[in-house]
């Protein structure tokens, strides 16, 4: 397929990082009137260019897209899921054929989440102590154990360039002991999570890197507290975990808002999970720098597309007879190719092309606004171009 012009603005830069050089995290400029920062992130796969997006590749695979078009449409990196991979095909198949990368293909950084979001949405098949969780695999009913050690191990198989410990993430609302208690078990499982990746040779300057969850549910001091300790072991990299868990926009917003500053300044800020359009342009104001979701690609399953001007639902009439393009202008090759008349026909008929195609627009779409991001952050005027996005993104049609 035709690389867009521009596809490659925040892609890693060709190559891995040396082993002195992975891990290198530097701040090329701030914002003047936000906490947007611009900045870049060496890995073993190369140097990605922050603020990112990462597309959800749960079991090493987009949903409706190759990996091959996803670099081509400009994603910088992709997240997988460790959970998942360790049920099928297992980590021990995929380090036997090169770890993730050699498996898919894909040679751009890999982020492994260490599945306990996936845990511990199974309330009825696991089982939860200080040591780890044991849980009945979904698939087929076998028990499994994971504890902080054996999930680095996991990951160390997989060969993804981020790790991320196993963490306890309670749904929203939790009581504040049930929440307390979950954030205490986070940050004894970071220890250990940490005390095992440096037994492997894990540090700042060596292959996979390893990030601290910060939990904490709502309540302010926990979070805090969570990110403080977690400071103290001295990792890599932060992520920003349990949130979008059903608390809705404004209350993101606000764990972000004083989550995100109490992170240490010189290292990265991940927040996970967050994906509408809006969230990541106010979360980088707060000082973010990568994001991943699943929107992207479940939207476009289910006939939404994103543009500039708001989301697109393409199983709308109004749609029927346009010979517009999703989105004037992209240069995906959805929207250079094929009409939003002929799109909306092929979801009404049931063929998957449309979500193939619309899935390929969805990922352009995703990568731009983290480019001109961090284009505006490097010009100063990211205050500004936070104002322009989010008066143009609208309901849409």
């Amino acid at each position: 397929m035709t690389t867009p012009d521009n596809a490659t603005a925040n892609a890693p830069s060709p190559g891995g990082g040396t082993a002195a050089e992975t891990g290198r995290f530097v701040i090329d400029a701030r914002d003047d009137e936000t906490a947007a920062r611009a900045s870049r992130l060496m890995t073993a796969h190369g140097e990605v260019e922050l603020p990112a997006f990462f597309p959800v590749a749960t079991r090493a695979a987009l949903k409706m897209c190759t990996l091959d078009a996803a670099r081509d449409l400009g994603s910088p990196g992709l997240l997988m899921n460790a959970f998942h991979l360790h049920l099928k095909p297992g980590e021990d198949r995929v380090a036997e054929m090169g770890g993730l990368h050699g498996f898919t293909g894909w040679d751009r950084p890999i982020v492994t989440d260490s599945g306990g979001f996936q845990v511990f949405s199974l309330p009825d098949l696991r089982t939860v102590t200080d040591d780890g969780v044991t849980f009945a695999s979904p698939i087929d009913g076998s028990v499994h154990e994971f504890t902080p050690e054996n999930v680095m191990d996991i990951q160390r198989k997989l060969g993804s360039d981020v790790m991320i410990p196993l963490d306890e993430c309670v749904k929203y609302p939790s009581s504040p002991a049930m929440v307390e208690a979950s954030t205490r078990r986070t940050v004894s499982w970071a220890l250990r999570s940490a005390r095992r990746w440096r037994e492997t040779g894990g540090s700042d300057g060596a292959g996979q890197l390893l990030f601290g969850v910060v939990q904490g549910g709502m309540i302010e001091k926990l979070r805090l507290e969570c990110v403080s300790a977690l400071a103290e072991i001295g990792l890599p990299g932060y992520a920003i975990g349990g949130i979008s868990v059903g608390e809705g926009p404004a209350l993101i917003r606000e764990v972000l808002g004083y989550t995100l500053p109490a992170c240490p300044e010189d290292r990265p800020r991940y927040v996970m999970g967050v994906g509408p359009p809006e969230d990541l342009v106010d979360a980088v104001a707060m000082g973010a720098d990568l994001f991943d979701c699943v929107m992207p690609t479940r939207n476009a399953r289910g006939a939404c597309a994103f543009t500039r001007d708001g989301k697109v639902r393409l199983r709308n009439a109004a749609h029927a007879g346009s010979s517009l393009p999703v989105e004037p202008g992209c240069d995906c090759p959805c929207c250079t190719r094929v009409s939003r008349g002929y799109l909306r026909h092929l979801y009404i008929v049931g063929e998957a092309a449309a979500a193939i195609l619309v899935t390929m627009h969805n990922l352009r779409f995703y990568s731009r606004p983290m480019q001109d991001a961090r284009e505006a952050v490097l010009a100063r005027r990211y205050g500004e171009f936070r104002r322009e996005f989010l008066a143009r993104y609208s309901g849409g049609g």
